[in-house]
């Protein structure tokens, strides 16, 4: 079998002397021209602590690749740290910024011709970005998460990302010092690796290497321990035997794999982002899976980990159990995993776990089954008059399972920061920040500070939140985002005013506002459909481009 079929065109063709040469200008032989080339597409900058370590970490694994087998060449794509922009307009390029990872790592590996694809990853929108150009490619492919951070620590208490967010929110409630306020900040992130807890970052990992994408244990190694360096020599050896055996992500991506992926971190408590980002996956690879698969899979999964946002312990606490493979594990013994799934080490999931240990449960990381945190899981899609093509909420129980309040209708995220700040929310609100949809936001931005400043002012179990936006990873509390259809599309979000009741029923799935159909179709009359905000650039594309959130913010 030709190991170099699509880097051939370059290399062996008589008619490309031009390529032929300038490969020799980067210092390749002759000999190299007979060799697979494999592309390692680093998404590495220095303006992030999730990606800042990721530059060295792509030339350390180039290092260890055979050069008598294969040329390895890195490449760059971009990144947009959704912690730094969090609560900015650079939200707005957040989500985005997922379909341009893919396009541009799509766009190299083809134009390149390279043969084989190692993607290096770090915050949330690499992951889904690198492995829906991998689907795209199809080509012998493996992604490498660049791990998580390390806690941070202030007055004896582990810290993380989000813990800054939620001590704005206590300052601003009067319940913290400006002194306290300051150091949480300092040294709620000690140096390089992804948010700490189950967030989207690691959720996206954990999936990842659920579905079969990435090597067992790549999602829990935390990025600064001998674990994650270690990889660097399997990663070697694995990209060159899924090269020979011809193994490409449409071998290893079916629905089985998705279903193992949704499974555990529906177990885990991960983010409600996976259900955009697997959406956008499932579109990329024509799997028939949609968001009421989600809900079917949550009914049937018990929620186990006690796992931050909303439980105590980060990944560094869940590598120290066992990691991923440990859970992989203690699902497969309970019939919880399909087995005979493909992965990138060339064996199934089961021969993956073979030689692994189960959770030992004389911890207070991951429950069993016979005492969950929650016997359904924390994912709820919803439906009902506010939503009629469905919304997802984040509920783990903690929240309680039904809300009934009254609206507190916000067109910004920028305005429901503002009357936070001000004292303006009160027990029993429902907040409603409308227009920050995929195409009114546009780019669908995370909604972690107004999520964290509620905790932070102590309303966490008295406030619930709606939105046609998304939350980050970080996000806890009862709320409800991904509405559609969107306020900028017509939705009925956009004619919620101040004062109606909502009612959110997480045991029925529905989420209504309890207004008479009559007085809504009075609205809607006189309801003016807004002019697009951008007029030019990334984002006027995109608000032109992206499909709705039921069906994964795609644009293509």
């Amino acid at each position: 079998m030709e190991l170099n079929k699509y880097s051939k065109i370059i290399t062996k063709k008589g008619s490309q002397p031009a390529a032929q040469a300038m490969l020799h200008a980067i210092g390749l032989k002759k000999e190299d021209f007979n060799k697979p080339f494999i592309g390692i597409a680093s998404t590495g900058y220095e303006g992030n602590p999730c990606n800042m370590h990721l530059n060295e970490l792509s030339i350390e694994i180039k290092n260890k690749i055979d050069k008598d087998q294969a040329v390895p060449l890195i490449f760059n794509t971009i990144g947009i740290s959704d912690g730094i922009s969090m609560g900015t307009n650079g939200m707005k390029y957040s989500l985005p910024s997922r379909d341009i990872i893919a396009d541009s790592i799509e766009s190299v590996v083809n134009g390149m011709s390279y043969d084989s694809l190692i993607s290096v990853v770090g915050c949330d929108k690499n992951m889904p970005g690198a492995l829906m150009a991998m689907i795209r490619l199809n080509r012998p492919s493996i992604l490498v998460y660049g791990g998580t951070i390390a806690a941070g620590c202030y007055k004896g208490k582990k810290l993380d990302v989000v813990s800054a967010f939620e001590a704005w929110g206590e300052k601003v409630s009067g319940k913290l010092s400006n002194k306290d306020y300051d150091e949480i900040i300092s040294n709620a992130c000690p140096g390089p690796g992804a948010c700490g807890g189950m967030y989207t970052a690691n959720t996206m990992s954990s999936a990842i290497e659920a579905m079969g994408m990435a090597l067992p244990y790549n999602s829990s190694n935390p990025a600064i321990s001998r674990d994650k360096l270690n990889e660097k020599e399997t990663i070697s050896k694995s990209i060159i035997n899924l090269i020979k055996k011809d193994i490409k992500p449409s071998d290893i991506i079916t629905k089985k794999s998705i279903e193992n992926a949704v499974r555990l971190i529906t177990l885990l408590g991960g983010s409600t982002n996976a259900v955009l980002h697997i959406l956008a996956i499932c579109k990329t690879a024509n799997i028939d899976f949609n968001i009421d698969d989600f809900q079917k899979i949550s009914e049937e999964t018990p929620f186990l980990a006690n796992l931050k946002p909303s439980g105590k312990y980060l990944m560094e606490d869940l590598h120290n159990i066992g990691g991923i493979p440990s859970v992989m594990k203690f699902m497969l013994q309970n019939n919880m995993l399909h087995n005979d799934c493909m992965t990138v080490t060339g064996k199934t999931i089961e021969e993956n776990l073979k030689t692994i240990e189960s959770i030992n449960f004389d911890q207070d990381i991951i429950r069993p089954l016979d005492n969950p945190i929650k016997s359904s899981g924390h994912i709820r899609i919803l439906y009902g008059n506010i939503a009629s093509e469905g919304s997802v909420a984040k509920i783990t129980g903690k929240e309680g399972l039904i809300f009934k309040g009254n609206a507190k209708v916000f067109n910004s995220e920028n305005e429901a920061n503002h009357a936070i700040k001000s004292n303006k929310i009160l027990k029993g609100d429902v907040i409603v920040i409308r227009y920050e949809g995929p195409k009114g936001g546009p780019g669908m931005p995370e909604m972690l500070k107004p999520t964290s400043a509620i905790m932070g002012a102590g309303l966490g179990n008295d406030v619930a939140l709606i939105t046609d936006g998304r939350f980050s990873g970080g996000t806890h509390g009862f709320v409800v985002g991904h509405i559609s259809p969107e306020a900028a599309e017509g939705g009925l979000i956009s004619l919620i005013e101040d004062g109606d009741e909502i009612i959110i029923d997480a045991v029925k799935n529905e989420i209504n506002v309890n207004v008479s159909q009559e007085k809504l179709d009075l609205r809607k009359k006189s309801w003016i459909k807004p002019d697009l905000k951008f007029k030019s650039g990334i984002l006027y594309k995109y608000s032109k481009l992206v499909s709705s959130a039921s069906k994964g913010c795609v644009t293509d």
